[in-house]
């Protein structure tokens, strides 16, 4: 009698060992070890300069977790930088941007002798001056930028023409932008002139160039800005155009507004106010009509 075939046995593939730590793409890894932007790690892994597990990887999108992969940058591993948390008083004439194509003064000609890559949380436009906070912890900028946590930003501005009660009621209960309502913001009068009124004004989101719009949308427009405080970090008496590192206690603050996130416009706006910057800006413009002198050049990342 003829014997059956005896089939082989399958073997199983044994599953992928599982990560103890979430997993991101290769450019985000770079960026947050504090190396450079993520514009910059994907040329820098297109031009096969990055290894991971001792293999070249030329895809921005490859998958690794820095804690348990093996990464390095021109053959030297992968390190994660030191946490800086920088606190800038960002002068009028500077774009918030690392370069730009047109030659004009960014926020990092104002810094020297940082080691780090730091990149700004949130944003000031060129005509905007005030408190600007760089970091390479990317984890509390975007929880500090994210509207979802509810941090509040606070600006004073000068507006012309006056604005009128019915238009501080207006911005107090939200108006519409072109790309949708904003949040209720809290808004005081800080003075008036014949020709000028000057508000203080405290948002929990961060859409682009938001104030401005809002006061333009109650029939008004801004001549001058100033951001004061983010949370409960204040600029103080920190000269224009200066830059100084954040307190343990300022930086402790910061972290727990940002998880909190709910009840920090209401903390924000009922601040002693006493602590708060005279209104507009305090400083004489520079010798180049920016606000504050350059403080000079930044060396760049590796």
């Amino acid at each position: 009698m003829k014997q059956p075939v005896k089939q082989p046995t399958k073997q199983r593939v044994p599953p992928p060992p599982e990560r103890d730590a979430p997993q991101k793409t290769l450019e985000r890894v770079i960026s947050k070890a504090g190396l450079g932007s993520r514009t910059e790690a994907r040329s820098w892994i297109h031009a096969g300069r990055v290894a991971v597990n001792g293999r070249v990887i030329e895809n921005p999108d490859h998958w690794v977790t820095f804690d348990q992969d093996h990464v390095t940058f021109d053959g030297r591993p992968l390190t994660r930088q030191k946490r800086l948390y920088l606190l800038l008083y960002k002068p009028t004439g500077y774009l918030t941007t690392y370069k730009d194509p047109e030659g004009r003064p960014t926020v990092y000609d104002l810094l020297t002798g940082i080691e780090q890559f730091i990149s700004p949380v949130g944003r000031l436009d060129q005509d905007s001056s005030g408190l600007l906070l760089l970091t390479n912890d990317t984890q509390l900028a975007e929880r500090l930028t994210n509207p979802e946590f509810h941090v509040a930003k606070t600006y004073q501005v000068k507006c012309h023409p006056p604005v009128s009660e019915e238009s501080v009621a207006a911005l107090r209960q939200g108006v519409l932008l072109d790309d949708g309502p904003t949040r209720p913001a809290e808004v005081r009068r800080l003075m008036d002139s014949e020709t000028h009124s000057f508000l203080e004004i405290i948002i929990t989101e961060g859409r682009n160039r938001q104030v401005r719009r809002m006061v333009e949308a109650v029939g008004s427009r801004v001549e001058k800005l100033v951001r004061t405080r983010i949370g409960s970090l204040t600029i103080g008496d920190l000269p224009v155009g200066q830059v100084r590192e954040l307190s343990l206690e300022e930086l402790r603050m910061l972290k727990q507004e940002s998880s909190d996130g709910k009840d920090s416009q209401q903390d924000a706006g009922h601040a002693d106010r006493s602590s708060r910057v005279a209104p507009v800006v305090r400083a004489k413009p520079g010798r180049d009509g920016s606000g504050g002198a350059r403080a000079g050049k930044r060396r760049g990342p590796a």
